[in-house]
């Protein structure tokens, strides 16, 4: 039998809201972009950004909701209030920035070109007159289909973009240079034919964030800053890190 003491105060704690209580974030994911955040073996979402997005659960309130999201309706359903946040390797960019909201950058991020390893391309000048593939709505498709005589070839998902490249129907696949590092320099299927031939030199830097809709969930923007905060003073965020690349 417990005494009246600490019957009050073990009900104190079990009703305590910091106990049981966690702010659900649902997040869009688009789970296909390695070693990003992508789909393993066992069906289940995993990847440096949802690694990190655990990490951040630990150190706060929040408990992340990911649902696997095509990135053709990611934007549009975040509009249309479908989940509260992306986390899907999104580019913070001014013209993004009209539309949504954006965390503090998590990474920082540059645009790879792969190509196969027999063909003779060096740099970007080496792309004219050349077809080039990319994820649609992507930086890496922006900013291929500026270049100067390319031919530019959509798809719904970067690796279908790899397996065209694969199979000798594009010339070149451009893409963040994390996924195009993780297809062409680790993948047991592409890396005996493809490789990272030279990354995009850009302007200025570009960071990857966590998108919000704009005007809303402020609250929530606040929360998952904070705790991005924590895991890099910790030093959980270079572990992570380390891990994956």
């Amino acid at each position: 039998m417990l005494k009246k003491g600490v019957m009050i105060a073990l009900t104190l704690f079990m009703f305590a809201p910091s106990a049981f209580s966690k702010t659900t974030i649902t997040v869009a994911s688009d789970a296909t972009w390695p070693p990003m955040e992508y789909i393993d073996r066992d069906k289940a979402i995993t990847g440096f950004t949802p690694e990190l997005l655990a990490a951040m659960e630990k150190v706060s309130d929040i408990k992340f909701d990911i649902r696997n999201t095509a990135w053709d309706g990611i934007f549009a359903g975040l509009a249309a209030g479908k989940y509260d946040m992306v986390a899907s390797s999104v580019s913070i960019t001014d013209v993004r920035k009209k539309a949504m909201s954006f965390s503090s950058p998590y990474f920082e991020v540059k645009q790879g070109v792969i190509t196969k390893k027999t063909a003779d391309i060096k740099s970007k000048a080496d792309l004219e007159g050349k077809t080039a593939g990319a994820q649609i709505g992507t930086t890496g498709f922006l900013v291929a289909r500026k270049i100067k005589g390319v031919t530019m070839k959509s798809y719904d998902e970067i690796g279908l973009a790899v397996e065209d490249l694969y199979n000798g129907r594009t010339d070149a696949v451009v893409c963040d240079d994390a996924v195009a590092a993780d297809y062409a320099l680790t993948n047991k299927q592409y890396s005996q034919d493809l490789t990272l031939a030279f990354l995009l030199k850009s302007d200025k830097p570009e960071y990857l964030g966590f998108a919000f809709k704009k005007g809303k969930s402020e609250d929530k923007l606040k929360m998952v800053n904070d705790a991005l905060e924590k895991v890099k003073a910790s030093g959980e965020y270079d572990r992570i890190f380390k891990k994956w690349f």
